[in-house]
């Protein structure tokens, strides 16, 4: 039986429909969203592992540096009457007093040996072949002495050697560093160039699949720049988070490659640091900003042929 309600009782109000939300003007996912962002992070993590490699080459080329600005090397050739380690200890002893010198030691026979054995072969080593000896010499880190100093001193002396105090080496090292920086730093430019034609590249083929909305849209009044900063604004979200994926690849690379390798990593040549992590964290923001201004200029430009 239906309830009658009584005389004069108020009806209750009829119920408001929630509101609707607006839909976007762009769907927020896409079946080629998923292709497109392993592509960026793939893109990204190549540059992440350029900018890591360009900080180890540069740490590698600075501790050899600075292990080369340390010593010197003279090689002694003995006079006449007088044996190769008789002269070797007798510059040894002449280094020792120079001023700027830590510590000056002649190396043993068999040391110089098994230094020239690469070159001559076991063979070659008779025992009568005459082997110039070494002295290493450790040099003050503060006021090191200078290589000229040295072969005063030992002239002086009357000693025949010639001081190699490793400077064409730290020439060598220094351009070789210089040139590693550089070629990492071009492919990560490179990398973003490609990043930023991919990005490109959806977009416009963001622009021709929705040709009949952005036609809908200026008849309604909407400006380029406003349809311009949709694409902007999607392009940029999608690189951030395809940003994210390749830092973290190279972030676990450098975690484990630190972690397995000990102070040096896995490849003492290029030593990995803790700190190289910080290089990987702007990575996001930089994806996403080369997407934007990517999307922008590629949607504007689009945006003024259209009718």
């Amino acid at each position: 039986m239906t309830d009658v309600p009584a005389p004069g009782a108020k009806k209750a109000p009829p119920r408001k429909a929630p509101p609707r939300k607006a839909a976007p003007l762009l769907p927020p996912r896409d079946t080629s969203d998923v292709a497109l962002i392993f592509v960026v992070a793939v893109l990204c993590f190549l540059a992440c592992m350029a900018a890591v490699a360009a900080l180890a080459a540069d740490r590698a080329a600075n501790g050899w540096s600075t292990e080369l600005n340390g010593s010197a090397t003279v090689l002694v050739r003995a006079g006449p009457g007088e044996t190769p380690d008789a002269a070797a200890a007798r510059a040894a002893g002449v280094l020792a007093g120079v001023k700027g010198v830590a510590e000056a030691a002649a190396l043993e026979k068999e040391k110089a040996q098994a230094l020239l054995q690469p070159w001559l072969g076991q063979d070659a080593l008779l025992d009568d072949l005459p082997i110039p000896r070494l002295v290493t010499v450790d040099l003050d880190t503060k006021a090191p002495a200078t290589a000229q100093a040295m072969d005063q001193a030992l002239k002086a002396a009357g000693v025949d050697a010639t001081v190699d105090d490793h400077s064409l080496w730290l020439k060598e090292i220094e351009r070789a560093g210089t040139i590693a920086r550089a070629a990492a730093l071009a492919v990560a430019a490179l990398i973003a160039a490609a990043a930023g034609a991919v990005i490109a590249f959806a977009t416009r083929a963001g622009l021709a699949a929705r040709r009949d909305l952005v036609g809908v849209l200026h008849l309604a009044g909407a400006e380029d720049r406003f349809i311009a900063g949709l694409f902007q604004a999607r392009f940029a979200r999608l690189a951030a988070l395809a940003g994210l994926f390749g830092a973290a690849g190279t972030a676990m690379i450098v975690v484990t490659a630190r972690a397995l390798g000990g102070g040096a990593g896995l490849t003492p040549v290029l030593p990995l640091a803790w700190t190289d992590l910080l290089a990987v964290l702007p990575c996001p923001l930089i994806a996403a900003l080369i997407a934007a201004v990517a999307a922008r200029i590629t949607a504007m430009g689009l945006l003024r042929e259209m009718p």
